[in-house]
This record gives structure tokens, C-alpha cells and sequence, in this order.
């Protein structure tokens, strides 16, 4: 499992009837610096930290037969709690 800043939102005007409803995420995965692209069914939005699951575990969260994705947002990180007081 990976940590990940979410970058930027992909675009795909044209993809396989296959895919589930959801939108491809760049993210940026913490301490790399390294970017992939993973599909997301969460709605999370650029500049959330999420968890990212990569290869066949990805694909395994639907039904079969899954569909071809190889990384997938899994969570959405919250804040650490003194992030979160109100006051």
C-alpha cells in the first residue's frame, strides 16, 4: 500500500466499456516523489492525501472478470485530530 498526494485529475475522453464508474487521479506517492495514474471511486480531490493499492490486489475489488486497472485509491487520509479541532 502506498501514501499519496493526489495532483491532478486525467482526463480519457475515450476508455474501455470494461472500466467501472470512477475517474483516473495523478497522484504523487510520499517520500518518492514518483507519480502514477490510479482510478478512483471515491471522489477524492487534488490535494488529499490518500492510500493507493497497486497490481492484481487493484483490480480484485470488483467483479469478475476485473477490469484492467493496476492502481487504485483505497482511502482517504485524514487529518491528524489536532488538525481537525474546531477550537
Amino acid at each position: 500500500m502506498l501514501r499519496a498526494t493526489v495532483i491532478r485529475a486525467v482526463w480519457a475522453s475515450r476508455k474501455l466499456p470494461d472500466l467501472p464508474s470512477g475517474a483516473f487521479l495523478e497522484v504523487e506517492v510520499a517520500d518518492t516523489g514518483s507519480r502514477i495514474v490510479a482510478f478512483d471511486t471515491l471522489g477524492c480531490g487534488v490535494g488529499e492525501q490518500v492510500l493507493v493499492v497497486q497490481g492484481a490486489v487493484a483490480a480484485a475489488q470488483f467483479p469478475a472478470p476485473p477490469p484492467p486497472i493496476d492502481a487504485l485509491l483505497i482511502g482517504s487520509i485524514d487529518p491528524p485530530a489536532a488538525e481537525n479541532a474546531t477550537g
